[in-house]
């Protein structure tokens, strides 16, 4: 297990693109602070000029806050001189491209995005590539023709993997099951989804499984939670689901909590410890995964940094430092594996915080 961060709020700090200044007035995100020119002295590979930008799927999500506090503690700890958090209220498909833009027209040296749409942020990270602008995925990914490299939470098999386990274990292995994911275009849940329907058709242990549907809430957490009741209306032989989101799988164990199909209808995915703590203790859920969130907008720092810095262009075998979590070296199709992921149960739960 790779050490925890203890991830601040995220906030925004130095320069502000237009987009941003908007986004602050209509929401009161104000999320400011500047960075210090200890911090930008640290490794010794700037002038502290450099400005890093980060586009979450959206904003007001659990998670990404928790992704987007590690994310600035890296750029603080990597040296840039300025950091900046700009993104949609809503994970539809072209939602970030204003954000993209406006960005570019300002300047900045590193966008870090989680595409909501492989392929609809594509022709605007363009347009910032050509004006000098590094890009680096996480979380979930671009086409690959359209970033320098892709900072992944696991290898996306093991995320499947595990997840189909832990159901197939709570349902004792017989049984139809239903899948809440977020939105249907995001590029992480679709490729761990095809894993698990992979693994559910081909491996033997998993043949009296049944999956029966696959509903998306876009990472809404009411819209989620609508979808939980759905299902259960729909199936009503239903013996588990499986959400791969964290805003879906606390929405789905918030509903299954108060209601008879507590103890009867099994939910695991990926959830956040803290979040899901209380489902736990009160028997709602009995396992669930994720890896350090953290530590996944720390590295996409520190990618990026490398880049603006010309110690890396993304390709094969390229490495570079990622502060307290050591060096990472650049894979095939330009992905660097954060970490491995975690089973969080009723015997390991409290010692998680984040």
């Amino acid at each position: 297990m790779l050490p925890n961060l203890h991830p601040r709020q995220p906030r925004r700090v130095g320069r502000k693109s237009a987009a941003a200044v908007a986004l602050v007035a209509s929401t009161a995100l104000v999320l400011s602070a500047c960075a210090s020119d200890d911090g930008a002295a640290d490794d010794g590979s700037s002038d502290g000029d450099q400005a890093i930008t980060f586009i979450p799927k959206q904003l007001n999500n659990p998670y990404t806050d928790v992704v987007l506090g590690g994310g600035e503690d890296g750029a603080d700890a990597a040296g840039f001189g300025a950091s900046e958090v700009v993104g949609p209220l809503e994970a539809s498909a072209s939602s970030q491209v204003t954000f993209i833009n406006a960005e570019t027209q300002a300047g900045t040296d590193v966008l870090v995005i989680a595409a909501n749409d492989p392929d609809a942020v594509c022709p605007a990270l363009g347009e910032a590539r050509d004006a000098g602008a590094k890009i680096v995925a996480f979380d979930s990914d671009t086409n690959p023709d359209c970033r320098d490299v892709f900072i992944s939470q696991v290898v996306a098999k093991d995320v499947a993997l595990i997840q189909v386990e832990l159901i197939a274990e709570q349902i004792g292995g017989s049984g139809e099951i239903a899948i809440l994911s977020a939105t249907a275009n995001a590029t992480n849940q679709n490729e761990w989804i095809e894993f698990m329907e992979e693994e559910l058709a081909t491996n033997p242990d998993y043949a009296d499984i049944e999956l029966v549907a696959k509903v998306y809430g876009d990472d809404d957490d009411a819209k989620s939670f609508q979808e939980a009741q759905g299902l259960m209306q729909a199936y009503p032989d239903l013996k588990g689901i499986v959400s791969p989101t964290t805003v879906g799988i606390a929405a789905t164990a918030r509903y299954l909590s108060t209601s008879e199909y507590k103890g009867e209808v099994a939910l695991t995915g990926l959830g956040l410890p803290n979040e899901m703590r209380p489902f736990v203790k009160d028997g709602t859920v009995e396992a669930f995964a994720l890896w350090d969130p953290a530590q996944l907008g720390y590295v996409a720092a520190f990618a990026g940094k490398a880049l603006a810095d010309g110690e890396i262009t993304g390709a094969e075998g390229d490495t570079f430092a990622a502060g307290d979590l050591g060096d990472r070296e650049v894979g095939e199709g330009g992905v660097v594996i954060v970490g491995p992921p975690t089973t969080f149960d009723a015997d390991n739960i409290d010692d998680y915080d984040f």
